[in-house]
């Protein structure tokens, strides 16, 4: 007998072996029923087919409006003529361009009134129309969106906590450390700054000291940052690979060690981690600061924010009127580059953002 290597008839064995057999066999019924395909109970999606297409390659104009139902193509027009391009973004294929053309052309010839009417869309042909018809149809897709971003969460903010938990948080203290300083931001969820300083400690790295003169030197520290739900800290991307940062290795981790346990203190009792960490990468990828594998500085984007504050009604980040000032000749008239106190905003910022979303109201 031929034997012949039949894709659709593998038999898999043990989990990591594919065994052919024969295309045409008497196998026992039981085995014959492994190489049928399991009936999915997802809503069925419609495929674009070629039949349905003139022997010119373009589709006769009713040929998507006959793929559904008049009740899913009343849901589907529901949400073309009524979702802004930031809501139409959320559905497969319509990311970018494909979601700003569709509101200019609502905007243009008013309502669809049919689905065909979306081909008319510059970007958008039968066959990505039939896709958009389909991720609005299909629930499966804002499931998808909100497991991407748990994904995220998990990904960015260590260790993990219930993303329920994240957004109940009223206020956070993002602390950035480096070898000479500290920095902290403290922000409401609005984002308002309550607070942003930095302090010097320049007793670290004049010569080797013990974990208990980290653990006095800390608890000063940590004496005048103020209270909050979470406290952020910045996670080094130094690799212990390259041993001639060995040192300040050690430094970064014996700080973080020192911060996580003096501002972890309730854990034991509840369970609770009030205490999380972002790596320092992921913050400069959030907001476009990296070249490479380098972090560029992000002095700029704070005088963005600062200037913001006082131009727009939205900004991204409030700073109180009394202290703007103040925070403006920090920042702008310091004579050296602060990077920890940059660092320590920005790294409060994203946190929310990636909680929230960029371009969410949060309510306080």
């Amino acid at each position: 007998m031929a034997w012949r290597t039949n894709l659709a008839c593998l038999i898999k064995a043990g989990g990591r072996r594919w065994f052919p057999v024969p295309e045409y066999s008497s196998l026992p019924p039981v085995l014959n029923n492994t190489c049928s395909v399991r009936k999915s109970t997802a809503p069925e999606k419609r495929v674009a087919s070629v039949a349905a297409c003139d022997t010119d390659g373009k589709e006769p104009r009713n040929a998507l409006d006959r793929l559904f139902s008049l009740e899913q193509q009343a849901s589907i027009l529901q949400v073309l003529n009524t979702a802004s391009d930031k809501e139409l973004e959320a559905f497969r294929l319509l990311r970018g361009r494909k979601s700003v053309n569709i509101v200019e052309h609502r905007k243009k010839f008013g309502p669809f009134q049919r689905l065909e009417n979306l081909i008319d869309v510059p970007l958008i042909q039968y066959k990505t129309a039939v896709e958009v018809c389909n991720s609005i149809l299909c629930p499966e897709n804002r499931r998808r969106k909100k497991s991407q971003e748990k994904w995220l969460l998990r990904k960015f903010i260590k260790p993990g906590v219930e993303q329920e938990r994240l957004k109940a948080v009223k206020s956070i203290v993002s602390i950035v450390f480096g070898t000479r300083r500290i920095a902290w931001a403290h922000l409401d969820r609005r984002p308002t700054v309550l607070d942003w300083q930095q302090t010097e400690c320049w007793k670290l790295t004049n010569k080797t000291y013990p974990t208990s003169f980290y653990l006095e030197e800390i608890s000063s520290v940590i004496s005048k940052i103020p209270k909050a739900d979470l406290y952020i800290l910045e996670k080094s991307g130094l690799s212990i690979q390259n041993t001639s940062l060995l040192p300040i290795l050690l430094h970064f981790l014996i700080t973080e060690a020192m911060l996580y346990a003096l501002l972890n203190k309730t854990f034991a009792e509840d369970g609770q981690h009030r205490v999380l960490s972002i790596n320092r990468n992921a913050v400069g990828k959030h907001f476009d600061l990296m070249i490479g594998d380098t972090r560029t500085s992000g002095r700029e984007l704070v005088k963005q924010f600062l200037s913001e504050s006082v131009l727009k009604e939205r900004p991204r980040v409030f700073f109180p009127q009394d202290l703007l000032v103040q925070y403006r000749q920090k920042v702008v008239k310091s004579s050296y580059r602060i990077e920890e106190l940059y660092d320590s905003l920005l790294q409060a910022v994203a946190f929310y953002e990636l909680v929230f979303g960029k371009d969410s109201e949060l309510k306080c």
